[in-house]
């Protein structure tokens, strides 16, 4: 196995903190950089190294890889809520894809070549077949779907340029917590369905199912879930894959069935024993009807499979938010004491001229000269 350090950028997110934990209880010794714009540091194991910052900084990327032997990087760092990328695409674009070229430009010039990443099953868009496959058409319907698929795109380019090898993985609806109900999922505004809908039901406060005119079983969206331990698993299994000289491989995670919305809400309602007040409203913008996934090749290549199902992720939901009724507590901008003794500082560097390509320095230079020669301001 290579050795080193595996960086984790948004390791202290929602499925950031539980991979690290899994990294940690796997024998990895990780750092996460987090600008903890949804993150969480009490989400953070503490076995693992936490440096505050933004993974598109190159001056903070270039002290980081300087300073530590790294041997691959996992990267969750991005945004997620599909509405949302309709009305900002330049933030998504900015948040899914530069942060990745930025993570490229530091791997590539500190020779780290394995890359696990964390994209999306919004790539395929709707799909008529009952089950996606890796090979289905990729046609996203939403920024935020076409933003991953970018990344994606670059990062099997770095590998035909630079030899560097990915794991990405493309995978549906999370949920669930860990076993101990430590850390959990913990948004500043909930939008998955499942928390919505546990929220719901502890709560009491009505809730809504958006659209009912799909093309599905109930006219609710179908989607595909998977407990948030499972996904961490198959990256920790992905990163495995690499170090130990693997070859590079995009693949599904899924669980091959599917729930729909209305079956969800149902579902929860039946574990917590608690009836949910719910009505339809309006269909969301990029909402596709359907998507399931199949896990075929990630049996076949990493040995794969979910071992939670639907109830057991509510059930650890539930149990999170019981133990946690104010999550991780108010996300200010003053980090505790306890908290800050944990933090690693690193001064940006100012020498990751590196990082750019030849044909991108010579453009740099050409246009300096050209200020020069002319004075222009």
């Amino acid at each position: 196995m290579e050795e080193g350090k595996i960086l984790v950028t948004g390791g202290a997110g929602y499925i950031g903190s539980h991979a690290v934990r899994q990294l940690v209880r796997a024998g990895f010794q990780v750092i996460v950089l987090d600008n903890l714009s949804t993150g969480h540091i009490k989400a953070v194991d503490p076995k693992a190294e936490l440096v505050i910052g933004d993974v598109r900084n190159l001056g903070l990327l270039d002290a980081v890889f300087t300073r530590n032997k790294i041997a691959g990087v996992m990267q969750f760092a991005g945004k997620i809520i599909v509405p949302e990328s309709v009305s900002h695409p330049l933030s998504y674009y900015d948040d899914n894809f530069t942060a990745v070229l930025s993570v490229l430009r530091a791997m590539k010039t500190h020779h780290v070549h394995n890359i696990v990443f964390s994209s999306t099953a919004a790539v395929y868009g709707t799909s008529k077949e009952p089950s996606i496959t890796e090979e289905a058409e990729l046609h996203p319907e939403s920024p935020y779907g076409f933003s991953k698929l970018a990344a994606e795109r670059l990062i099997c380019d770095c590998e035909r340029a630079y030899g560097i090898r990915h794991c990405i993985f493309r995978y549906f609806n999370v949920a669930g917590a860990s076993e101990d109900g430590s850390i959990g999922e913990a948004h500043p505004v909930e939008t998955h369905l499942i928390p919505v809908t546990v929220n719901a039901s502890l709560t009491g406060r009505p809730m809504q199912i958006f659209g009912n005119d799909y093309q599905t079983r109930d006219g609710t969206n179908l989607r595909d879930y998977i407990h948030v331990l499972d996904l961490a698993d198959a990256h920790v299994l992905g990163m495995k894959m690499l170090v130990n000289g693997g070859n590079s491989a995009i693949i599904n995670l899924g669980s091959d069935k599917g729930y729909t919305n209305k079956e969800i809400v149902e579902t929860v309602g039946e574990v917590t024993g608690r009836p949910i007040q719910w009505t339809f409203g309006p269909r969301r913008p990029g909402d596709a009807d359907s998507i399931v996934a199949s896990n075929r090749k990630a049996k076949e290549i990493l040995d794969w499979s979910p071992k939670r199902d639907l109830r057991q992720m509510i059930h650890d939901d539930v149990q999170w938010r019981d133990k946690h009724p104010n999550l991780y507590g108010r996300q200010g901008n003053k980090i505790a004491s306890e908290d800050r003794k944990r933090l690693l500082n690193y001064t940006p560097s100012r020498h990751f001229g590196a990082f750019y390509e030849d044909i991108e320095s010579r453009d740099q230079e050409r246009l300096k000269k050209l200020h020069e020669t002319n004075r222009l301001n």
